[in-house]
């Protein structure tokens, strides 16, 4: 708590800093010619108590692990976070003008270009999530390091907010403190609760957290809040902030229709002359509140060779989900930057081997895949490698989370179990038949569908070492092993099985359409007709140099075969690399909604058995 001695100029400093982030967000949304300055004025304070009080860090390292973290969750209010800076003195108040601009890296919301950004905010309700990670990754490294999350009141009505609400009070992450600007506001009218915050309290207080209202533009009342925050032990801590938006903006405080639009010039100049006049000064003798030189954990590095896949060609049949678990295991083992996530299904994606053998790295999500993939963001932002799985019909629900994963160039790895139509009785709701053109649609992920044990195995260990979001696609069903453990796998390559100096056709497969085509193969061979045979593996990046050299070979003619959706699928994929070369691709997938049988069943029904493929050879031949 701030003593009486050095409150007043304490407070004189932090209100001249809140003044000045409204004048420079007012300033800069203004040249810029759009952006949230209301946003920005009901959050200063806040974010003045935070950065010139109550936050340790090094301004000169925005990045430093010994620094507490700043998450802005309402990402919309990024003009504020920019002016907090830039008033720390990590770059020059003149480049606040260049918001927006093509050529600046103050972007209308914040990414991870800048140093002082963990993820990329502005798709509300992803703060708190990211957040989470953070407070984990702290705890795992044993630090006193704290974590902030700003977040709005509108963001109140998503849905991955409470997620996160049962799993930071679940974890107890007393060194996580998140704050709700309640100005009252929404984009295109009042938020629910408006400032009903004894609603707000009993929600916040019914999820186990410690709940602080105050009144947000009481700089005294919130160092207090704080100061509560920190002391209190063995859960979060939420302060309910009460605040006008557009606060201190002259003839726009607390008024509706202004959200996300900034003041013309002449109103803009007339706000920040009656702003300037409350200055005092005070807030030019701040000096930063550097971390107590507390032990700034080293990065850890692999303590070990990992082992070679132990599976034997023509041995026992296993599937691709059950030997990503044990390449997981493995790696649990020997990387301790590696961790785990997952939402409940752990006895289905097999992360419950990684669980035995580095518990303290393993976190369950329960059925929560926003939250789980979210907390995985803010594990990445920090260092570790973390793997999250679920069934993969399920990331359908955190697509919103993936795609900020991406634009943040996160090092995030997802495993999606459970791949189409050949996991069976479960019927449709069970089947991930969209989910490679669900990742395949973000820019720089690397999307691996590997058929046997062994390739798993390899794509396993490669996504842990590529440094990049990563997918792996897994299968339900037991499958033979196709490759010896000394086979070498590589992101961008793919297999070519079989070939012969005499192929008409070149069929591309993955996963369980892989094992269709090599029946086919042999019951097209019995009738004079040779086809070659590629295990795609890597969708993304693909082989485009084996698919063209093994196209041309087989005659220009190609088919692609697999357990997914006709769009945005493999097929998709093959076709796209091979089109600029005029080379025409036969597509085989899954053309309707399938519903529940026997796996095999299944395959054979929906058209990706070998049945379907030998008679669709015959008609291209």
């Amino acid at each position: 708590m701030v003593t009486t001695a050095a409150s007043v100029n304490l407070l004189k400093l932090l209100q001249d800093k809140a003044t000045r982030l409204r004048i420079d967000s007012i300033r800069a949304t203004t040249a810029a010619g759009s952006g949230h300055p209301t946003s920005c004025a009901s959050a200063a304070d806040i974010v003045s108590a935070l950065f010139f009080s109550v936050m340790r860090y090094d301004p000169k390292q925005p990045h430093s692990p010994a620094n507490d973290v700043f998450v802005l969750s309402k990402g919309h209010a990024a003009p504020v976070l920019y002016s907090a800076w830039s008033e720390a003195g990590l770059f020059p108040r003149e480049h606040l003008l260049t918001l927006r601009q093509t050529n600046s890296d103050l972007e209308g919301h914040p990414t991870p270009k800048l140093p002082y950004v963990d993820v990329a905010t502005g798709s509300l309700g992803q703060g708190l999530p990211v957040g989470l990670g953070i407070a984990l990754n702290a705890k795992l490294e044993k630090s006193d390091q704290r974590i902030y999350v700003l977040m709005g009141d509108g963001e109140s009505a998503e849905g991955s907010v409470w997620e996160s609400a049962e799993l930071g009070a679940n974890d107890a992450l007393d060194n996580l403190c998140a704050i709700i600007d309640v100005n009252r506001l929404g984009q295109s009218g009042p938020t629910m609760l408006q400032h009903h915050m004894e609603v707000y309290k009993a929600r916040w207080e019914a999820f186990g957290w410690h709940v602080i209202v105050v009144d947000g533009h009481d700089i005294s009342a919130l160092l207090k809040a704080f100061d509560e925050a920190e002391e209190t032990k063995g859960k979060p801590t939420i302060i309910l902030a009460r605040t006008l938006k557009g606060k201190g903006i002259v003839g726009i405080e607390d008024k509706e229709g202004w959200h996300g639009k900034p003041l013309p010039k002449e109103e803009a100049d007339r706000a920040v002359a009656v702003l300037e006049k409350s200055l005092t000064g005070e807030a030019d003798t701040w000096t930063p509140k550097l971390p107590d030189q507390r032990a700034t954990p080293a990065v850890a590095s692999p303590t070990g060779a990992m082992p070679t896949s132990p599976y034997a060609i023509g041995g026992k049949e296993v599937a691709t989900r059950k030997a990503f678990g044990d390449a997981l295991h493995e790696l649990g083992k020997v990387n301790p930057r590696v961790v785990a996530l997952d939402a409940d299904v752990k006895n289905s994606t097999f992360t419950e081997e990684f669980m035995t053998t580095a518990p303290q790295r393993f976190f369950e999500g329960y059925i929560a895949e926003q939250n789980m993939v979210g907390m995985s963001m803010g594990l990445a932002a920090r260092g570790k490698i973390p793997f999250s799985s679920t069934f993969a019909c399920f990331f359908t629900r955190a697509f919103d989370f993936i795609r900020m994963a991406a634009i943040s160039q996160l090092n995030v790895k997802f495993a999606g179990t459970h791949v189409g139509v050949s996991i069976g009785e479960d019927g449709p709701s069970q089947m991930g038949l969209e989910d490679i053109a669900m990742f395949g649609a973000e820019p720089n992920f690397t999307v691996l569908y590997p058929s046997d044990a062994t390739s798993a195995w390899a794509a396993t260990m490669l996504a842990a070492d590529l440094v990049g979001p990563t997918y792996i696609r897994l299968g339900r069903p037991n499958n033979p092993i196709v490759y010896s453990p000394d086979e070498k796998f590589e992101i961008g390559k793919s297999k070519v099985l079989r070939q012969g100096n005499n192929d008409r056709i070149l069929v591309v497969a993955a996963g369980v359409t892989l094992f269709e085509t090599l029946k086919a193969y042999d019951e097209l061979k019995k009738g004079g007709i040779d086809i070659r045979v590629v295990d795609l593996f890597s969708v993304q990046p693909i082989d485009r140099a084996t698919l063209l050299a093994s196209a041309r070979a087989a005659g220009n003619q190609v088919i692609t075969v697999e357990d997914h959706y006709s769009h945005g699928g493999l097929g998709d994929a093959v076709q796209s690399a091979l089109s600029p070369s005029g080379i025409p691709v036969h597509k085989i997938a899954v053309t309707e909604i399938p519903h529940s049988g026997k796996p095999q069943e299944l395959v054979e029904k929906f058209g990706i058995s070998s049945k379907s493929i030998v008679a669709k050879v015959k008609e291209v031949l």
